[in-house]
């Protein structure tokens, strides 16, 4: 399948709660294998998914060389945190900014299967860790942005809208009477 597409900051969707997921039928298994698809042709490391206009407590993380491998977590909670550090972030939905953040670099997490609904815990360690709790944070509402200094947000935020308006301006505009 194609690429779902990405939602991109500030699309307020970004910025609501995921619901837990509760049914784990064909449909969910059809979200993971778009937002899967959706990772390796954006080449990102996870994606959650309301970036991709879903609001439901879903994401997937694949960090090459990790020893985990390409992996889906449904109503993921974080439950233990150890180590943290700071790491250099970015966001599929907030193209073209980077920005350091710390964060616990190791985790234990519980989630659901995507397949089963059965429930897990697992350890997880270094960029893997750092992906599932940034892809948490979606589900929340959260952006990795707000994580960093508020001169650096206030200055996202500002670019952001120069570009929404530069966008409407080149809108042609409807006459109306015509």
């Amino acid at each position: 399948m194609p690429a779902l597409p990405i939602l991109e900051y500030p699309d307020p969707t970004l910025r609501e709660q995921s619901l837990p997921v509760v049914a784990f039928d064909a449909a969910l298994a059809q979200l993971v294998d778009d937002l899967f698809d959706t990772l390796g042709e954006r080449g990102g490391l996870g994606l959650s998914a309301p970036q991709v206009g879903q609001l439901t407590r879903v994401l997937v993380v694949h960090v090459p060389d990790d020893g985990v491998g390409p992996a889906a977590y449904v109503n993921p909670e974080v439950i233990k945190t150890a180590a943290p550090g700071l790491v250099e972030e970015g966001c599929i939905s907030v193209p073209g900014i980077l920005g350091n953040v710390i964060r616990p670099t190791r985790i234990r997490l519980r989630a659901q299967d995507a397949r089963t609904g059965d429930w897990f815990e697992r350890d997880l360690d270094g960029m893997h860790a750092v992906c599932v709790q940034h892809e948490i944070d979606h589900l929340d509402g959260r952006l990795f942005i707000d994580r960093l200094s508020w001169f650096r947000r206030m200055r996202i935020r500002a670019a952001a809208k120069r570009e929404m308006r530069a966008a409407n301006k080149s809108e042609p505009r409807s006459s109306v009477g015509l």
